[in-house]
């Protein structure tokens, strides 16, 4: 039974070869993207913040007092 040859860093080469194959986008893809995470971010921030301060307020005002 003959053994295939052992490519030592096979593994290598496969990553490159898939790397190749994606498309990546372009600059200003990659600027519209992020605007658009940050601005979703600091959406989702400020409506946590103001649940935070909304429900610390009922907590004082009803199980603190």
């Amino acid at each position: 039974m003959a053994h295939a040859p052992r490519r030592r860093f096979g593994w290598l080469r496969d990553i490159r070869d898939e790397l190749r194959k994606v498309t990546w986008p372009t600059r200003a893809e990659t600027l519209h993207l992020t605007m658009v995470v940050l601005v979703v971010s600091a959406l989702f921030g400020a409506l946590l913040g103001a649940a935070d301060v909304g429900l610390s307020w009922v907590v004082e005002q009803t199980i603190l007092r």
